[in-house]
C-alpha cells in the first residue's frame, strides 16, 4: 500500500497548537505521510504571540526543493508564508515541480483582528498563489482583505446568501474551489444572523466551486481550545485530498474531524488551547457520532440510498399525483410489513447485552404500537378496514423484505439486525422531512399530506434518534471488516426498500 504525502508549507508553533505542528499532528491522524518547509518560527504559547523569526525566503526554496526532488508529494498544504520574497518562491516552486493540488489557508489575519501578512505580501498571495490554488480556506475577514486588495466591492455578509456571493466573489480571483468558513458569522437554527450568544446555534462554511454551493452546517461550539483550527480544517481537507476524495466528501470530513476535535478538547495551558487531533486515531473511517453521515455518503450506498429516498412513488406522494389505488395496495402492504417491522425490533429487544439497548429497542415496539394506531386510523380515510388488510396477502415484495430482516434477527447478532432495520426507520423520516419542507410539494388538496405529516411527527422523529444513536455508539467497536459486512447489510436492505416502493406502482 502506498503512503499518501502531503507537503506543509507554512509557520512553526511552539506552542504546538496551530502551524507545522498541528498540520503534522492531523496528517499522521488521517494516515498520510507529512515533509515540511518551515518560513517562520514563533514564540508563543496559548496566551499569544511573542515573537517571529522570518525563515529567509532563499532557505525555504531549498527546504521545498529537497522534499519535492527525493520524497515528492500528492498534495502541498500552505498556511503562514510570512513575506513577499516567500510567497514568490513557492509560487515558483509550485510551478516548476509541477504541484497539481494545492490547500491555500490564507494566515492573514489574527484571531484579535490585527493584519499579520504585509501588504505586498497579500498581493503575491492574490497574484501568484491563487490561480495555482485546488481550494482556498479563507474566513470572512481574509476574504475580504483579498478583495479590498484587488480593489474590488463587496457586502459584508449578514446572511448564508451573502456568504454565497463572498465565496462567488472570491474565485473570480483564481483558485478552482473556495470553502469560506462561517466561524465569524454565527447563526441561529433557522439560519439567521444571531444577535446574540443565546440565539446562536449554528456555523455554515460554504464551499463554492464555480457551479455550486455545497454548505456544511455544525454547531456553534463555545470553547476556548480552538487554537489552530484553521490550519487543522486545511490539512484535513490535504489529508483527504491526498486520500483520493473528491473535493465535497474531503472538506465534509475535515470540516467534521475539526468540530469533533473541538467537542473532544482538553484545557491545556492558560489561554487558548488546542483542539484534540487524536480523537479518532484508529482504523475506522469516519469521526465520532457521524457514523450514518459516512455511510450516507459513500459511493456504494449514495446511489442505492437516492434510488431509495427519491423513488417515483415517494414523488408522487409529495406533489399528490399518485393514483389512489396504487396508494391503496401500498396501505394494505405496509401495515402487514409493520407488524414484522414491530416483531423485528422485539426480536432486537431480546438480542440485545445491555438494559440499555433492549429498553430503547422496546420503544420503538411502543412507537410501532402508536404508529398502527394511526395507520389504521389512516387507512380507514381511504375505506380500508383492519379485518379488510389483514385478508389480503403479502406481495412477493413484502415477504422479501420482511423476511430478510427476520432472518437476520434470527441468524446475526444485535447490531446486523439494527442494520437491517435502519434504511426503513431512518429512510421514512428522511423522505417526509424532505417532502415537508420542498415548496413543490402540495398541501393543500394533498390525500397523501397527512402520511407526512406522520413521518415528520415528535414521537417518529423521536424513535429515528433513538435508533441513530444506538447504532452511533456501537459502530464505534467493530472492526473495518465487520463495518463492510454491516454495511451490506444496509444495502440490501435499502434495496428491499426500493423493491417495496416498485410494489406500490404497480409491480408485485
Amino acid at each position: 500500500m502506498s503512503v499518501k504525502r502531503v507537503l506543509v508549507i507554512a509557520g512553526s508553533d511552539s506552542s504546538g497548537g496551530a502551524g507545522l505542528e498541528a498540520d503534522q499532528r492531523v496528517l499522521a491522524a488521517h494516515g498520510c505521510y507529512a515533509l515540511t518547509a518551515t518560513t517562520g518560527l514563533t514564540a508563543q504559547n496559548t496566551l499569544g504571540v511573542q515573537d517571529i523569526f522570518v525563515v529567509p525566503a532563499g532557505f525555504v526554496r531549498k527546504q521545498i526543493k529537497a522534499a519535492l526532488e527525493d520524497v515528492g508529494t500528492d498534495v502541498v498544504k500552505l498556511g503562514m508564508l510570512s513575506s513577499a520574497e516567500t510567497v514568490a518562491v513557492i509560487a515558483e516552486a509550485l510551478v516548476t515541480h509541477g504541484v497539481s493540488q494545492v490547500v491555500l489557508d490564507p494566515v492573514m489575519i489574527s484571531t484579535s483582528g490585527s493584519q499579520l501578512l504585509p501588504q505586498d505580501a497579500v498581493k503575491g498571495v492574490r497574484t501568484k498563489l491563487l490561480p495555482l490554488t485546488t481550494v482556498l480556506t479563507p474566513n470572512i475577514p481574509e476574504a475580504k482583505l483579498l478583495l479590498e486588495d484587488a480593489g474590488i466591492s463587496y457586502q459584508d455578509p449578514r446572511d448564508v446568501d451573502d456568504m454565497i456571493q463572498l465565496a462567488k466573489q472570491i474565485r473570480e480571483l483564481g483558485p478552482k474551489n473556495v470553502l469560506l468558513k462561517g466561524g465569524h458569522l454565527p447563526l441561529t437554527k433557522e439560519r439567521k444572523t444571531a444577535k446574540s450568544l443565546e440565539d446562536t446555534s449554528i456555523v455554515i462554511d460554504v464551499l463554492y466551486d464555480g457551479e455550486k454551493a455545497t454548505l456544511f452546517e455544525t454547531d456553534f461550539l463555545t470553547s476556548k481550545n480552538t487554537h489552530g483550527t484553521g490550519c487543522s480544517l486545511a490539512s484535513a481537507i490535504a489529508a483527504n485530498l491526498a486520500l483520493g476524495k473528491d473535493m465535497e466528501r474531503a472538506v465534509r470530513s475535515a470540516v467534521r474531524f475539526v468540530e469533533a476535535g473541538i467537542k473532544t478538547s482538553v484545557d491545556i495551558g492558560k489561554g487558548s488551547g488546542p483542539i484534540n487531533h487524536f480523537h479518532s486515531v484508529y482504523t475506522l473511517p469516519f469521526a465520532p457520532g457521524r457514523f450514518l453521515e459516512y455511510i450516507l455518503d459513500r459511493p456504494d450506498v449514495r446511489q442505492v440510498w437516492k434510488a431509495f429516498t427519491e423513488h417515483e412513488f415517494v414523488a408522487g406522494l409529495g406533489s399528490g399525483t399518485l393514483p389512489i389505488e396504487r396508494f391503496k395496495e401500498y396501505l394494505v402492504q405496509d401495515y402487514l410489513y409493520l407488524v414484522h417491522f414491530a416483531r423485528s425490533n422485539a426480536l432486537a429487544a431480546y438480542k440485545a447485552k445491555t438494559m440499555e439497548s433492549t429498553a430503547a429497542s422496546a420503544r420503538i415496539v411502543l412507537h410501532i404500537e402508536k404508529e398502527m394506531a394511526l395507520h389504521l386510523d389512516y387507512c380507514s380515510s381511504f375505506g380500508l378496514s383492519k379485518e379488510e388488510m389483514e385478508s389480503y396477502p403479502e406481495t412477493r415484495a413484502c415477504t422479501a423484505y420482511s423476511r430478510y430482516i427476520l432472518d437476520i434477527g434470527q441468524s446475526e447478532d444485535w447490531l446486523a439486525l439494527q442494520m437491517a432495520l435502519a434504511p426503513c426507520l431512518i429512510g421514512y423520516g428522511v423522505i417526509a422531512q424532505r417532502l415537508y419542507r420542498e415548496k413543490s410539494s402540495k398541501r393543500e388538496g394533498n390525500r397523501y399530506w397527512k402520511w407526512i405529516e406522520n413521518y415528520v411527527a415528535e414521537d417518529y422523529t423521536e424513535a429515528v434518534e433513538i435508533g441513530s444513536a444506538l447504532l452511533e455508539k456501537h459502530m464505534r467497536t467493530v472492526s473495518p471488516s465487520r463495518l463492510e459486512e454491516l454495511i451490506k447489510i444496509f444495502i440490501r436492505a435499502t434495496e428491499l426498500e426500493i423493491g417495496f416502493w416498485d410494489m406500490g406502482l404497480g409491480g408485485k
